[in-house]
């Protein structure tokens, strides 16, 4: 039984205390619903299916198989770091051989298409913790972002409740299928202006999550051109860009800077982590690759606040060194996410749903804005507590991810069985079958 404690009026810190933490979104409150009943097939098969989790297990399989194969990479034996060494090892440099991994891989995932120096690589424990860090280098408290929506519910945590930064929407609509347009920076920009807002950058997440879409060449080369001539930072947060069903469809903003001979590169900073593609989340590995030195020195230093353990970096240094390894999980992880989508998108269309066209990501973009009893979010806000506690599907409402539009939900395929997305898509399928005849 847990210690009751009278709790005194004692204060705390305004961090502390303060609302941009986000997790009164919706967003948290589905997991918090799934969390107190958990879909399980054989003891709780009237559960919640969590579909709020962007996380990718479909080719975990794949990496067992490697650790089995490769015990050395996860023990101390012969041929291996001591553990003395590693146990001892507190560099925030993070171990060399880790570092050259990781830049390797970020260009595997890139066809060869980009270059990273592993000089330039400052390891995180995630992206979360990545783009906060970012956050805290490149905006005083009270300065902005600016931000595309929809976007991740977590950022408005992320990049704004310990910063003291604030995010400005940049917003997007399906009219151009959600893509950025320089309209819509420069409209951004000027109502941060008009409001006294300090905006100190643009961030971008490419892919798109919650979209689930790669960002086109041509408006990477505007954002870009648009940061420019603003004299602000650009952070691109790629961490799907191993998640696209093709390699030719995603184009990594270091390409168009190596394609530009490196000029402006000095505000362009990306983000990366081995949390989706490659399905470690529990490991807390993040990079951020910044093309300005004062950045990753800044970076590595604030590091120390968030390290990662030396027998993490031991194990994927040895892991992402394999190149037939990594070839073959690049290539099988994208035709299996790939096979995934296709899974869902024809569930859902065969219930009468429509989903915004993808090529990424562990999630599709549902439209379900017919189904609103009033076209607000209010009304989608009602249609997910019904969806959430009646259908017991946990989905995001695109209000928690900003989208100006009601009606748009993410929904998440890659973090369960085939068998379990099967029960999700009946389940909607049922749900879809009732309004119907209820609306008969």
């Amino acid at each position: 039984m847990a210690i009751e404690i009278e709790q005194p009026s004692v204060g705390l810190s305004k961090v502390a205390v303060s609302e941009t933490h986000g997790e009164d979104s919706p967003y948290f409150a589905g997991w918090k619903a799934y969390n107190e009943d958990p879909y399980n097939e054989s003891s709780n098969p009237s559960g919640v299916i969590q579909m709020g989790l962007a996380e990718n297990q479909v080719s975990f399989d794949l990496l067992e198989e490697y650790l089995e194969q490769h015990s050395e990479a996860s023990s101390w034996g012969k041929g291996s770091p001591g553990f003395r060494e590693n146990a001892l090892f507190q560099d925030y440099h993070g171990l060399e051989s880790f570092r050259q991994a990781m830049a390797g891989f970020m260009e595997q995932i890139r066809g060869g298409r980009a270059k990273f120096d592993p000089d330039r690589v400052v390891l995180t424990a995630g992206a979360t913790a990545a783009n906060e860090l970012l956050t805290f280098i490149l905006a005083n408290p009270g300065d902005a972002l600016l931000v595309p929506t929809p976007y991740y519910p977590g950022f408005d945590r992320d990049l704004r409740w310990r910063t003291g930064a604030k995010i400005v929407p940049i917003h997007c609509d399906i009219s151009n299928n959600f893509q950025v347009t320089t309209q819509a920076l420069e409209a951004a920009y000027e109502g941060a202006v008009a409001m006294n807002i300090n905006v100190r950058g643009v961030l971008i997440t490419n892919p798109s999550n919650p979209l689930g879409v790669t960002i086109q060449r041509s408006v990477l080369e505007e954002i870009l051109d648009f940061s420019t001539r603003k004299n602000i930072h650009l952070v691109s947060d790629e961490i799907y860009s191993g998640s696209t069903f093709s390699s030719s469809e995603f184009i990594s903003i270091a390409e168009i800077l190596e394609a530009r001979g490196y000029k402006d590169s000095e505000r362009v900073h990306i983000v990366y982590s081995l949390s989706k593609d490659l399905g470690l989340p529990g490991f807390r590995v993040g990079t951020i690759y910044s093309y300005n030195d004062k950045v990753v020195t800044t970076a590595r230093r604030m590091s120390s606040f968030t390290l990662i353990s030396s027998q993490t970096q031991h194990l994927l240094a040895s892991m992402l060194s394999n190149k037939k390894f990594t070839e073959n999980y690049i290539k099988e992880n994208r035709e299996r996410l790939r096979k995934r989508y296709e899974m869902i998108i024809q569930g859902l269309r065969s219930a009468g749903i429509e989903c915004l066209k993808g090529n990424a990501g562990l999630f599709c973009w549902m439209n379900l804005s017919p189904l609103l009893e009033t076209p607000t979010r209010e009304g989608e806000v009602a249609l997910w507590k019904s969806i959430l506690h009646e259908v017991k599907l946990n989905i995001s409402p695109g209000s928690s991810c900003r989208c100006s539009e009601p009606g748009w939900f993410r929904v998440c395929f890659a973090n369960m069985s085939e068998e379990t997305l099967e029960v999700a898509l009946k389940r909607i399928h049922n749900f879809m079958e009732q309004r119907k005849t209820a609306s008969s």
